[in-house]
């Protein structure tokens, strides 16, 4: 008789972490097919991000999930998390979690056994499974899809160069919503921006980005420009958006993140610092311009595949200048 208990999976992390792992879990749609897929994840605190689920549920890649306490120590909720994964009648878990340290990860495998888990897959129990690849030429570390797709090599090749591997599956309903918010703008194409950010480090300015646009305007005549992001980001993105001449779109707040993501699956080019729109832009395949500073090392959360470019500066955003987003930005279009 096939094994029809369903399958965990434990992932945590917000809208640009569950965005980076699509490939992921694709495969382990593949390797297990027909049997329901749980979860095991937090609830982000902050109000900028998007659950797993929220991402994930609407196209059908997992079923439900599990509240995962992040950090705690308290023996009630372990507790309690252990007797929901019992609930569940899973015996084998897929471990899709971020480096936490290799004693976090022998500690996670021994709670889940005892929580009933038989078997515990791909996790990352040596150094180099654990860690990023560092490039001896240019300390620039591993893309983390990349450390993620050799850790799931129990459950078969995860190529994260194939488009399908990037499919949110957006649905009818979605693209319909994105369409209608995106009317204003009639047939004119246009430009994706994000702003907005959880971490007041990855915040580029509005002075730079007013200046960033004055001079992309130019180049682009008779291109729309669209802001996304959370609600609290839609009075910074107005003003932003004032200044263009062209007509100007402001959907902060207006659509769910995968409304989002298929209104930017129609911009000729997204701009945005490190944060979830920019991976969103980026799996719909739409080109895209990322802001990074000092928050993480090159290379690891940048937007994945050839038709993105990143202007990086590990003294921080602020030291990053217009002119140099406006060439990337030139350079990638043409």
């Amino acid at each position: 008789m096939a094994n029809d208990a369903p399958i965990l999976i434990y992932r945590l992390g917000s809208l640009g972490d569950t965005v980076v792992a699509l490939p992921c879990f694709h495969a382990i749609e593949r390797a297990f097919p027909g049997r329901r897929r749980l979860v095991l994840t937090n609830v982000p605190i902050s109000s900028k991000a998007a659950a797993l689920e929220i991402i994930l549920g609407p196209g059908g890649l997992i079923d439900g999930v599990i509240d995962y306490p992040v950090g705690t120590r308290s023996p009630l909720k372990l507790w309690r998390v252990a007797r929901a994964l019992r609930k569940t009648g899973a015996d084998t878990l897929v471990y899709l979690a971020a480096a936490r340290g290799l004693k976090n990860v022998r500690r996670d495998i021994a709670f889940f056994r005892l929580a009933g888990i038989k078997t515990v897959l791909c996790a990352p129990v040596t150094a180099d499974l654990h860690d990023n690849r560092i490039d001896p030429a240019t300390g620039e570390e591993e893309p983390e899809v990349e450390r993620l797709a050799r850790t799931m090599a129990p459950l078969g090749v995860v190529d994260p160069h194939a488009a399908d591997g990037w499919d949110l599956r957006l649905t009818a309903a979605e693209k319909a919503a994105a369409a209608t918010a995106l009317a204003p703008l009639g047939d004119a194409p246009f430009i994706g921006i994000n702003l907005g950010g959880k971490d007041a480090s990855k915040d580029w300015g509005d002075a730079n980005w007013s200046a960033l646009l004055a001079s992309l305007a130019p180049a682009f005549p008779g291109h729309g420009l669209v802001a996304v992001g959370a609600a609290e980001d839609s009075a910074r993105s107005a003003a932003v958006l004032a200044e263009w001449p062209g007509p100007s779109v402001d959907l902060c707040g207006r659509l769910k993140p995968r409304e989002s993501a298929a209104a930017l699956g129609g911009a000729r080019l997204f701009i945005g610092h490190d944060s979830g729109p920019l991976h969103l832009a980026a799996a719909g395949g739409t080109r895209t311009v990322g802001i990074f500073g000092n928050f993480n090392r090159p290379r690891k959360w940048h937007p994945y595949g050839q038709g993105h470019r990143v202007v990086h500066d590990m003294r921080g955003v602020a030291a990053i200048l217009p002119e140099q987003v406006r060439a990337a930005a030139l350079e990638l279009i043409g």
